[in-house]
């Protein structure tokens, strides 16, 4: 028997490890993608459908019954996580991959004041430490000398930080829904990519990529090995053990894109964003080791 548990808790950080690698990563071919033609809102567009499309026939199984009362949450979950991965993967290709990947971090912080405000969670003293210390991260992070103040780089800094902010929103909202299947959670966040992508689209009016068929097969083929992939690895990793200790985990992320851009690419970052860096990672390490608020802890 305690064999078995060790032997799932292995695989479980294995998941764990190969999701967060494959995160780490997958910039770097929608980079490639990107070059060749097909912009990141036209790959997040294919990508997604082709895992959207594997939920159809639980989708059509569950239409009544299952979804009743949940579906204005449904909706907004989706939103959220169609926000969520449009902005990063757009920021991830236009700005500085790890800058952008910091700056995503913060969404741990967010999480703690949305959950603290929504859902009326206890809010530690601890929590409140960590968010200062991010804070203040970003605040070293973003600082422009010029202005005097700390104010996003461009847009990328923009949609990254965006990123982290839905990302929360999505964390809480998956939390309010505790109820539903994660089978139909997972349903929503990809259909929201779908259909956010489609409007944004529309909406800028992006033209329909020249690339030749091979291109539109692959990015289909990243959303089925990647996207699908990443998502079932994680979601075993998740089901295996204790939220705190699986997020802690997923930062393997941030060393994977750290190696990578530094490997693949020639951007480098300055001390300031590094000094940054550094307090969003320690800040979000931080929050994910908190588990259940004791009694005492403050409101």
């Amino acid at each position: 028997m305690m064999t078995r548990i060790i032997s799932e808790n292995n695989l479980a950080i294995a998941c764990l490890l190969f999701s967060a690698s494959l995160w780490g990563l997958i910039w770097y071919p929608l980079r490639l993608l990107n070059e060749a033609g097909m912009s990141g809102i036209w790959s997040s567009l294919v990508m997604y459908l082709a895992a959207a499309v594997l939920t159809l026939p639980m989708i059509f199984k569950n239409r009544q019954g299952q979804l009743q009362g949940d579906k204005v949450i449904l909706l907004a979950l989706a939103l959220a996580a169609g926000v969520t991965n449009v902005a990063f993967v757009v920021a991830l290709i236009q700005g500085e991959v790890m800058r952008v990947m910091l700056l995503f971090y913060l969404s741990p912080l967010w999480t703690v004041l949305i959950g603290r405000w929504w859902l009326k969670e206890r809010l530690s003293r601890r929590a409140i430490i960590f968010f200062c210390v991010a804070m203040l991260g970003s605040v070293v992070m973003l600082w422009n000398p010029e202005l005097g103040k700390p104010w996003p780089k461009g847009l990328s800094d923009w949609l990254a930080l965006l990123a982290g902010i839905a990302f929360s929103v999505n964390n809480v909202i998956a939390r309010k829904l505790s109820t539903q299947s994660m089978a139909i959670k997972t349903a929503a966040t990809w259909w929201g990519v779908v259909f956010v992508s489609i409007a944004v689209i529309l909406t800028t009016q992006a033209a329909w990529p020249n690339v030749s068929s091979s291109l539109w097969l692959g990015a289909w083929f990243l959303g089925w090995l990647g996207i699908v992939a990443m998502t079932v690895a994680v979601l075993y990793g998740l089901a295996k053990m204790p939220v705190y200790r699986s997020s802690v985990i997923m930062l393997f992320e941030l060393i994977v894109a750290a190696v990578a851009a530094w490997l693949l690419t020639d951007e480098t970052m300055t001390m300031q964003e590094w000094v940054g860096g550094v307090m969003i990672l320690l800040a979000a390490f931080g929050v994910a080791r908190i588990s259940v608020p004791k009694k005492n802890d403050v409101i």
